[in-house]
């Protein structure tokens, strides 16, 4: 096991470095200057824009400036934003917390609810509780993400007044729950179908006959052994997914009046604070890298017949 995530750890280097060279090749080879866009209309003090680019290293060639950044996130330094010169890692830990609670509440539900809509699906394929849950499925995803968010905020927080139709507290996890919901719906989707599709087709497999011819009870062979093994496909979208999910937190947060990382990122790319992009982005980039290795250890956990050398 221990060689096994030392190796995995050693994979993660260049996946790191790729990743981030590209998002760092988008962000500073864009035509334009960032430095220039501060003086908007006004004509620039062209001794001044020389200095600040001196300053932030931009008077740099483009790969320089990435092996500088490269060399500074070893230090847990992200950056430093152009116009407030403020440093990113200020930035993301002002934001994260909004999108932490946020990501974990829209995690819970995806989990907990599509696992349980595709176990009473495939219990009951081609039954009415199936077709149900596969016309629920189908719907949600085929309504795109930003549309069910306005809608759930329409009738849910303005017409019904069920919920608060934008969040005024990212701190309160009642006012996180709608757009949770929004932000989990099709991933909800996908993970209710997977569920199904795998319990349908391992309620036949072999083991489960045993499990029968043993005496076990329904419910006992249902949670010891058909759960289990259907599962391993299910984690493994899950934990994909857990960065998915940050990603997409940039819709939710925008609807519902979120101050989190989607948010931040929107504002910077609004403002072309390259920086701010970059710098959350190896963020998200570094938690997408750690749950992908930790969802790869808790496959030993649910199937004992893997093993790794």
């Amino acid at each position: 096991m221990g060689r096994y995530v030392v190796r995995r750890l050693l994979q993660m280097i260049p996946v790191f470095i790729g990743a981030t060279f590209i998002i760092f090749m988008m962000m500073y080879a864009l035509p334009g200057d960032p430095i220039r866009a501060l003086w908007g209309e006004r004509a620039p003090d062209e001794a001044q824009m020389a200095a600040m680019k001196e300053d932030l290293g931009l008077d740099q060639p483009i790969l320089k400036q990435y092996w500088d950044y490269l060399t500074g996130l070893l230090q847990g330094d992200f950056g430093t934003q152009i116009a407030s010169r403020r440093e990113v890692i200020d930035v993301i830990a002002d934001a994260l917390p909004a999108t932490v609670r946020l990501t974990v509440l829209a995690f819970l539900i995806t989990a907990c609810l599509g696992v349980a809509m595709g176990l009473l699906a495939g219990l009951r394929a081609g039954g009415k509780t199936d077709r149900v849950v596969l016309f629920v499925t189908l719907l949600l995803t085929s309504v795109p993400v930003f549309v069910i968010g306005y809608l759930y905020q329409t009738y849910f927080g303005v017409r019904w007044g069920w919920v608060k139709p934008n969040v005024q507290d990212s701190e309160a996890w009642d006012q996180l729950l709608l757009p949770a919901l929004v932000l989990a719906s099709l991933s909800l989707a996908y993970v209710a179908r997977l569920t199904r599709t795998s319990i349908a087709e391992n309620k036949r497999a072999d083991y489960m006959r045993t499990a029968r011819a043993k005496g076990l009870s329904p419910t006992r062979a249902v949670r010891v052994h058909l759960l289990r093994n259907s599962l391993i496909p299910v984690v493994t979208f899950l934990g994909v997914d857990l960065g998915n999910l940050f990603a997409g937190a940039i819709v939710t947060e925008g609807i519902f009046n979120i101050h989190g990382i989607g948010r931040a990122v929107y504002t910077a790319l609004t403002s072309r604070e390259g920086a701010t992009v970059v710098g959350i982005v190896s963020f998200i980039i570094l938690i997408y890298l750690v749950v992908t290795l930790l969802v790869d250890l808790l496959y030993a956990v649910l199937d004992p017949r893997i093993r790794y050398a």
